[in-house]
């Protein structure tokens, strides 16, 4: 059974690693074996248990903390939408976002709904998990590689920039939405960070890393907490039997943790890369390996 300090640990674990581009999945599979902690991998890989109750309390709280940092951002997309509707235009760069996200949240919760629950009990294992975790380190060196690209310069030059040269994302077009919403479908995968394979998605398309870190934490916020409420029977049913004190306390442990990771990252991403995330999954990934062969 859980017990409050593993519910802790996680809890911060999900916190911090939902956001930074390392992959939260990956990491919540990985650890526990290291740990030796028998109980919740074994629980990870079963169709029904109290992890699935745990994940539920914890993907909730991060798209909460989420959506309080971004909640000045969310009113002025919301009343935009709004207006959208009743105009039947989109006139503003809120508008604009607003449906943005609309789109590319469809193919990401598709994905989700039909495929979360058979992958991740599929591939909860510590070598798959370390596996995938050296495949997002690949991918994002990719992004930081394919940003330079000629290719993505011209991109850029096509469309409206910023002073610095930078494409903006409310240039961006409802078919480049759909593919970022089709790549974040990966991270349903334990290794593969949805941040961070969003964030490539958007530098591969002229985005600055502002603005992709940008869209990928405004598009987790409802993927997230949608992800959530539909599981929300089992928090409430069998599987939260005699753990809710402790998904509690995990759950305000993830939104502590998760505010202060977009927090940081917001600022981080104005000046700097992917590369440091990316080295650091190559390298713990391939030990992970090692360790687990």
């Amino acid at each position: 059974m859980l017990t409050f300090f593993q519910a802790i640990v996680l809890g911060a674990l999900q916190g911090f690693t939902e956001l930074f581009p390392v992959s939260s999945l990956g990491h919540s599979v990985i650890l526990p074996q290291l740990l030796g902690w028998t109980d919740v991998v074994a629980a990870q890989s079963a169709k029904e248990s109290y992890f699935l109750a745990f994940l539920v309390g914890l993907h909730v709280a991060t798209s909460l903390a989420l959506l309080f940092f971004y909640r000045s951002t969310w009113a002025r997309i919301i009343r935009g939408l709004i207006v959208s509707l009743r105009t039947r235009r989109i006139e503003t760069p809120d508008q604009r976002l607003g449906w943005l996200l609309v789109v590319a949240t469809i193919p990401a919760g598709l994905a989700g709904l039909l495929l979360e629950h058979s992958l991740r009990v599929l591939f909860a294992h510590p070598l798959a998990a370390a596996g995938f975790l050296v495949v997002n380190g690949l991918l994002l060196l990719f992004g930081e590689w394919v940003r330079r690209r000629a290719e993505v310069r011209r991109v850029v030059a096509a469309h409206a920039t910023n002073e610095a040269g930078d494409r903006r994302l409310d240039t961006f077009e409802f078919r480049e939405s759909i593919a970022i919403g089709l790549a974040q479908a990966f991270a349903l995968l334990p290794g593969i960070s949805r941040s961070g394979i969003t964030m490539v998605a958007g530098l591969a398309r002229g985005l600055d890393h502002e603005d992709s870190a940008r869209f990928s934490f405004l598009l987790a916020t409802p993927i997230i907490f949608a992800a959530g409420v539909y599981k929300l029977p089992d928090l409430l049913g069998a599987n939260g039997d005699g753990v809710r004190p402790q998904i509690l306390v995990g759950s305000i442990v993830a939104a502590v943790a998760a505010y202060v990771s977009v927090r940081f990252l917001t600022r981080y991403f104005t000046t700097r890369t992917l590369t440091p995330f990316a080295i650091y999954c190559l390298v713990v990934g391939a030990l992970a390996i090692i360790r687990f062969a």
